[in-house]
C-alpha cells in the first residue's frame, strides 16, 4: 500500500482547544466558555492564547453538577457574546492547522452543533487527541512488558499530567485546560518519538 508523505509533526500549527459546558449532552446543554492556545514550531505560544465566555443559546441547560466543576453560573455568562459571534474567531484558528483536544468525543460534538446552528460549514480539521496518545503508549508498554496489569491508562487530564510529572493546575477553566492539554501533548509526543503527523493520529 502506498502512503503519501506525512508532514513533520513540528512543521504544523496545533490549536489546543478546551470547552466548558453546562453538561455532557451536546444536543441540549449549553456551551459556556472556550479557550485556545497554539503550538508553533513545537512550542506553546502563550502570547497568542484566546479565550471567551459564551452566552448560552435559549433553551440550553446548565446542570448543577457542572457548576460545581467550572463555577460558571447564568449571571456570569448571560452578558458574554453569543456563540455565533465567537465562531469566526474559532473557525479562523481551526483552519490554520491541527485541532488538539483531550477527549475529542465531547468537544467535537459541541463544536459541530455550534457550526450547524450558526449555518457555518464545519472545517473538518485534522484532529489529534491526547487520550488516543495515552492509550497508544499503554498498548505499547503492554506489548513490551506483557506481565504488567491489563488495566486502562489514566485518561483524566489532571491525573495523566501528574503521571508524567507535569504540575497540577486549577481544572475546569477553558484556557487553563487548553494549556494543560498542550503541555501533555508535547510530553506524549516525545514518549512516542512521533516524527510526523501520521505518527500522532
Amino acid at each position: 500500500m502506498f502512503f503519501l508523505p506525512s508532514p513533520a509533526w513540528d512543521s504544523l500549527t496545533y490549536w489546543s482547544l478546551d470547552l466548558e459546558t453546562g453538561g455532557f449532552d451536546a444536543r441540549t446543554d449549553a456551551l459556556l466558555a472556550v479557550g485556545m492556545v497554539p503550538i508553533r514550531d513545537g512550542t506553546i505560544r502563550l502570547g497568542e492564547a484566546w479565550e471567551s465566555l459564551v452566552r448560552p443559546a435559549a433553551g440550553s441547560g446548565i446542570a448543577p453538577e457542572s457548576v460545581r466543576a467550572h463555577q460558571l453560573v447564568w449571571a456570569e455568562v448571560c452578558a458574554a457574546p453569543p456563540l455565533a459571534e465567537l465562531l469566526p474567531e474559532i473557525d479562523r484558528r481551526l483552519r490554520q492547522g491541527v485541532l488538539l483536544l483531550h477527549h475529542r468525543g465531547l468537544d467535537l460534538a459541541f463544536l459541530k452543533r455550534a457550526y450547524r446552528e450558526a449555518g457555518m460549514r464545519w472545517p473538518r480539521p485534522r484532529v489529534v487527541d491526547t487520550v488516543d496518545l495515552l492509550v497508544r503508549i499503554k498498548e505499547r508498554r503492554l506489548r513490551r512488558e506483557p506481565h504488567l496489569p491489563q488495566e486502562l491508562p489514566t485518561l483524566n487530564l489532571t491525573k495523566a499530567r501528574s503521571e508524567y510529572g507535569l504540575p497540577e493546575y486549577q481544572a475546569h477553566d477553558a484556557l487553563t485546560d487548553a494549556v494543560a492539554t498542550a503541555e501533555l501533548f508535547l510530553v506524549l509526543r516525545k514518549v512516542l518519538d512521533a516524527r510526523t503527523l501520521r505518527d500522532l493520529r
